[in-house]
């Protein structure tokens, strides 16, 4: 078992790792602070763990939510299904949520506890590759708008993060390689020997070899960790982790929410930040060529979607929360390992990558 700590100071919170871990004992209780609870969960994910996590809490009154599964879902009618549910069953500020699921259930279980009640505790169970190393971390909550991804949410910190690497094993091989995209991401935005051990590790990762992911991921926690501790609302240093995500948020919203996963558009993001950098003399072309190989071998894309051109990017792009002032802002890699924000791409330049 391995615990990190994200530290906030009085809202400081550990994230545990492990195999196995959602079968421990007295895994919940030192982080519940009342006597009920309500589980949100999906229609995929809740067959599997609910009954686990349950045996668990024993001594609590328990409550479940299952929403229908896909990023379609992380919407303001089924935000607005959880709060009607808190309310018809006379939840109050002592209940605390426990999100269990990926990213999608992750986000809007936190948005819902942060709006309820004006804030109520929750506890993150991460399913995913991706919400694992990645959502679940850091307190960003939200749900999408048909006009933008995560444009409604706030930053709510939870209790504690329970990362069991036993619930990969259910995980559908797609979810599984569009998790490590965010992975790649780390590598990438700051950490070159990260990377380089990702490219030696490849066959280990893809077999699902529980030390090589265990290792992964409390990596990826950790720098996580760090980043949001230093820079909890993204006033600085935080808006590296957007690396592609400027570009791949455009293409969830110009698809429609699903139809590309969140990680898929975020490889295709990070390969025209790269582009993007080698354009503006940031970038060597090999460290293109390098970013492209790893992310094909856990078969992502590395181009857009053939229906999208500059016009479309920059319809979503101009609405993107990370836009400043009127100027779009672009993480882009100056070399593996390292990446910086930049608030001086014009369009011309955005025209020739895309």
């Amino acid at each position: 078992m391995t615990t990190l700590l994200v530290d906030l100071g009085d809202r400081s919170y550990p994230i545990t790792i492990d195999s196995g871990l959602l079968n421990q004992n007295s895994l919940f209780s030192s982080h519940i602070r009342g006597k009920r609870v309500c589980i949100v969960s999906n229609t995929i994910v809740h067959p599997l763990y609910a009954d686990t996590i349950k045996q668990q809490l024993t001594d609590y009154l328990v409550d479940e939510i299952i929403l229908p599964d896909g990023e379609a879902e992380k919407s303001l009618s089924n935000f607005e299904k959880i709060m009607s549910h808190l309310l018809a069953n006379g939840h109050g500020r002592d209940t605390t949520l426990i999100a269990l699921g990926g990213g999608v259930i992750g986000d809007i279980t936190g948005f819902a506890a942060a709006c309820y009640q004006r804030g109520i505790d929750f506890i993150q169970v991460p399913t995913t590759v991706l919400s694992q190393v990645d959502s679940s971390v850091g307190g960003k909550t939200a749900v999408n708008h048909a006009l933008g991804k995560n444009m409604i949410g706030a930053f709510y910190q939870p209790k504690a993060v329970f990362i069991d690497i036993n619930t990969l094993s259910t995980l559908p091989e797609r979810e599984f390689n569009a998790g490590m995209a965010e992975v790649i991401k780390y590598g990438i935005l700051g950490d070159g020997d990260f990377f380089q051990w990702l490219e030696e590790n490849i066959s280990l990762i893809n077999g699902k070899d529980n030390t090589t992911l265990a290792a992964m991921i409390e990596k990826c926690c950790q720098c996580k960790a760090d980043i949001v501790a230093a820079d909890e609302t993204e006033a600085g240093v935080r808006a590296l982790l957007n690396l592609g995500h400027t570009f791949g948020h455009a293409i969830e919203a110009d698809q429609g929410y699903g139809k590309w996963l969140h990680g898929e558009a975020v490889a295709a993001g990070m390969v025209l930040a790269a582009k993007l950098a080698v354009g503006m003399n940031l970038l060597e072309v090999s460290d293109l060529r390098r970013i492209e190989s790893l992310i094909l071998a856990f078969n992502l894309p590395l181009c857009a979607p053939e229906s999208m051109g500059f016009n479309e990017f920059i319809c979503h792009m101009r609405r993107d929360k990370k836009t400043l002032a009127g100027k779009l802002r672009f993480i882009v890699p100056t070399a593996i390992g390292k990446s910086e924000i930049r608030d001086d791409v014009t369009e011309d330049m955005l025209q020739q990558i895309l």
